[in-house]
């Protein structure tokens, strides 16, 4: 808990309503965040509020704030651009900064008599011409497996003319992916040319190597020399071919798509970029701990494109975000020339977006160690019922019982895809007479809600999602008691098939059917299979307890609540007939005489 909010929210509520940026600071006066705001006295308050449902990060943020400095903007575009700069000064650890840790990337030509082309880290060979530096790892690894395939060079680990005429020609001259320089048949000067050719490609692009191969393949029939202009015609074709099966919008020619994923409380974005209609690069970013959605797609296309000269535009965004229409202002004036943000909605710009999304989300299942399906699924259900960010704490309840005794609640909670047992917990029904699945379901949410208001670190935070198992009618009775205690929390319920399999999510109003969503399905499952294992064993686990209970009182001066005390100590009956009879006194506080007593029932009848 930070000691200094109250003096926070007394400095907040003293901020004027006007544009400005705000920088957060820690105990050192060291920045560690800085912020843009409309209006600085709303946007700075809403981190103080009590009860607050902010993400992982901005609580860490929030608990670390022990002083903030605010400046006042003309507008709200100024103070995009001050943000902007700011961020770039100070580099505060809780902003996203995109550090490039990719280093250089070249395209490397050998020396010799049969040069050859290939990606490279670095410049360390004497032996070999760079064409270079690029950032793009993507992109020049690209490139050069383009162009060996359309001048159909060598890739092989032969050395020439060292190797001429050793071995068969491999596969890749049999389909028509080499030239087959190992036969011996071409010489020095000729392959040179190609080489030079295939350098001309990668330096001016597919467009002017095309033109330039069209003369040569022109002036080769013009001098009679047709197998030559017949090699210059699968050349051209081979450049045609991989251009065209390029993915492209049709009617795009430049343009950037964004995607972005979230679980496991972090968060990754990617880049798929477009150039003359053709894919040039894509660039994956681990932003580090969990973001709000709409903050985190504007704060990484701020800091993205002011580090970046190629502005493109089109961007393409998978959602929409904070300050879309500022952003677009800002890169215009950036840029020089107009650029907006496109969310698709159909067709094929839907599926570049989507595209990204899943860049995105296999970059950050590597990084995570969760599967791309558990965080798909997040965000699917996320998407699905209209949450505001992805669930990544969810709590689940069922109710048990063995006829009109033995009642019990169970609720489990499932963090980032996966149950987080730590948090499971067991509620025996105190106050329901006979069977009552909604009362029961009642007192049980009653109890945990109140026990988090009251400051019960066990059931903090409060879940991103509520589980119900049942339809609609747990759910009207358990919003009672939400409503009646201020809880905020999305509630849904988990509707059963005539065979005990999920079949629906329920809601207010009617039913979402879930099937056709594979991954999605099979997590709704494991959780409403998960909360009705964890109720009924320990329904069970009571039941037991109870029945012992009633042996244990058959021995004089043994009553239920010695009997209690007894099963909390030994937990099994054979545990309690493996114990002393000193062990049996100190648990239910009797006499020596009465401990034997009890020894003795307990290894006649247990």
């Amino acid at each position: 808990m930070n000691e200094k909010l109250p003096f926070l929210r007394d400095k907040a509520n003293r901020l004027p309503l006007e544009p400005g940026v705000y920088l957060m600071k820690n105990s050192d006066g060291k920045i560690i965040y800085v912020g843009k705001a409309k209006a600085l006295k709303n946007r700075v308050t809403s981190y103080f509020r009590s009860n607050s449902q902010h993400t992982a990060k901005t609580l860490k943020l929030v608990d670390n704030i022990r002083d903030f400095d605010f400046i006042v903007t003309a507008s709200e575009l100024d103070a995009l651009v001050l943000e902007c700069s700011l961020i770039k000064l100070h580099q505060p650890k809780y902003n996203i900064l995109l550090k490039d840790a990719k280093g250089y990337n070249y395209i490397k030509v050998t020396r010799g008599e049969f040069p050859r082309i290939s990606y490279a880290l670095n410049t360390d060979d004497k032996n070999a011409d760079y064409i270079g530096p690029f950032t793009s790892g993507f992109t020049v690894k690209q490139a050069v497996e383009e162009a060996n395939a359309i001048f159909m060079l060598p890739s092989c680990r032969k050395k020439f003319p060292k190797d001429f005429g050793k071995e068969r020609p491999c596969l890749n001259h049999h389909i028509k992916r080499c030239m087959g320089v190992c036969e011996g048949k071409i010489s020095s000067e000729e392959y040179k040319k190609i080489i030079d050719e295939a350098i001309e490609y990668l330096k001016n692009g597919s467009k002017a190597s095309v033109e330039e191969l069209t003369a040569q393949m022109e002036q080769a029939a013009e001098d009679l020399e047709f197998e030559k202009a017949a090699r210059l015609r699968d050349r051209i074709a081979a450049v045609t071919r991989l251009t065209s099966q390029q993915k492209i919008l049709d009617y795009k020619k430049e343009y950037d798509i964004i995607g972005a994923a979230q679980n496991v409380g972090m968060a990754s974005v990617a880049v798929i970029k477009y150039r003359g209609g053709r894919l040039v690069d894509k660039e994956n970013f681990f932003i580090g701990e969990e973001y709000e959605d709409a903050a985190m797609r504007r704060d990484f296309i701020l800091n993205y494109y002011s580090e970046n000269g190629d502005i493109p535009r089109e961007i393409y965004v998978d959602e929409e975000f904070e300050d879309m229409e500022l952003l677009e202002q800002l890169l215009r004036e950036q840029s020089g020339r107009a650029v907006r943000f496109v969310i698709p909605q159909r067709g094929e710009g839907l599926s570049q977006a989507l595209l990204a999304k899943k860049n995105a989300g296999e970059y950050l299942a590597l990084r995570v160690g969760r599967t791309a399906k558990e965080i798909s699924a997040l965000e699917d259900l996320k998407t699905l019922l209209g949450l505001e960010r992805v669930p990544n704490i969810i709590e689940s309840y069922d109710i048990s019982n063995f006829g009109e005794t033995g009642m019990v609640g169970g609720m489990i909670v499932y963090r980032n895809g996966r149950p987080f047992k730590a948090g499971y917990r067991k509620f025996g029904i105190k106050t329901v007479a006979g069977q009552n699945d909604y009362a029961c379901m009642q007192e049980v949410l009653r109890r945990r809600f109140t026990r988090y208001l009251e400051g019960d670190e066990s059931f903090s935070p409060l879940p991103d999602l509520i589980l119900l198992d049942g339809g609609r009618g747990h759910i009207s009775a358990v919003a009672e008691v939400m409503n009646e205690l201020k809880i905020d929390v999305p509630l849904f319920g988990l509707v059963k098939d005539s065979k005990h399999r999920t079949r629906a999510i329920a809601k207010e109003g009617g039913e979402i059917e879930i099937k056709s969503n594979r991954a999605l399905f099979s997590l709704l499952t494991n959780i409403q299979d998960e909360v009705h294992r964890y109720s009924i064993t320990f329904q069970r686990a009571k039941h037991k307890q109870k029945t012992y209970s009633l042996e244990l009182t058959e021995v004089n001066g043994i009553g239920e609540a010695k009997a209690r005390a007894l099963l909390k100590e030994f937990k099994t009956k054979q545990k309690m007939k493996e114990a002393t009879v000193e062990q049996l006194r100190k648990a239910a506080k009797i006499s020596e005489e009465k401990a034997r007593e009890l020894y003795e029932f307990i290894q006649e009848r247990f």
